[in-house]
């Protein structure tokens, strides 16, 4: 199991860090009145982290705070977790190395900012993502006072953590002369989080597609199924000049790709 990205004291207040904080204290003393909403990560889109590279994304969210609480006694940040609930996360919890960053639009409205740092590879204090993570998260939230008081949110949202994806094409021979077969060649990975590579999604349907040469459109050829190596393999009919790519639609841990066109010149 990996868990990073919670709380510690700094410098006599508290803020987000790689640290674990048992949730029993999270849930002891919630700071009063204090609200997270809105919370909006990756401008909503699905997060895709490779290999090995760390990821930064940008979350934006809402602060709502009683009048007689100043905004400069607590902190906050958006959160990511799978399980029931933020307090017992099944297998991880993350959030920002930094807490957010909020300005006041009223005298009990914060509006904020916050990064989120998604780290394939371990580095120092933090935990690395593994296979199993991929897919389906919660949003939630945690706000901390200057007193120790720690107030965790659940279920402010969902949002897809993915392993990046990557599909290549070749069409040969070439050139061919009109009628003749092609083969159309082509691979389907994907980063493996617990190794740092990319390795072939297997059993995979995927669409050999073609785009006549003048045309902005791709039409669908046939459907082919990646081998136990991520590999494809198709036959045609060559008919005109044009470009034949793979598009892989996605799955649930694994964004959607299309191959760059490789251009076909039929004689």
């Amino acid at each position: 199991m990996r868990i990073r990205a919670t709380v510690a004291a700094v410098t006599g207040a508290l803020a987000l860090s790689a640290l674990a904080v048992p949730a029993a204290q999270a849930a002891g003393n919630p700071v009063s009145g204090v609200t997270v909403s809105n919370v909006v990560i990756n401008s909503g889109k699905n997060i895709v982290v490779g290999a090995s590279a760390q990821v930064t994304v940008s979350a934006t969210y809402t602060v709502t705070h009683p009048a007689s609480v100043s905004a400069g006694s607590f902190v906050s940040g958006p959160l990511l977790y799978r399980g029931t609930s933020i307090t017992s996360p099944s297998e991880a919890l993350i959030g920002g190395d930094d807490p957010g960053t909020c300005t006041a639009s009223s005298s009990t409205v914060l509006k904020c900012t916050a990064k989120i740092q998604f780290r394939p590879a371990a580095t120092g204090d933090h935990d690395d993502l593994a296979n199993s993570q991929a897919g389906a998260w919660k949003v939630g939230s945690v706000v901390i006072d200057n007193d120790d008081h720690v107030k965790w949110q659940s279920n402010l949202g969902a949002q897809k953590v993915q392993r990046l994806s990557k599909l290549t094409v070749d069409a040969a021979p070439e050139p061919v002369k009109k009628g003749k077969t092609i083969t159309v060649t082509g691979a389907l990975t994907r980063a493996n989080w617990d190794n740092h590579k990319y390795q072939g999604y297997t059993g995979q349907p995927v669409k050999l597609q073609f785009r006549k040469a003048g045309s902005t459109t791709y039409t669908t050829v046939k459907t082919v199924t990646t081998d136990s190596a991520g590999k494809l393999k198709a036959t045609t009919t060559a008919t005109a000049d044009g470009y034949f790519r793979y598009s892989f639609a996605g799955t649930t841990t694994t964004p959607a790709v299309s191959a760059a066109g490789d251009y076909l010149d039929v004689q």
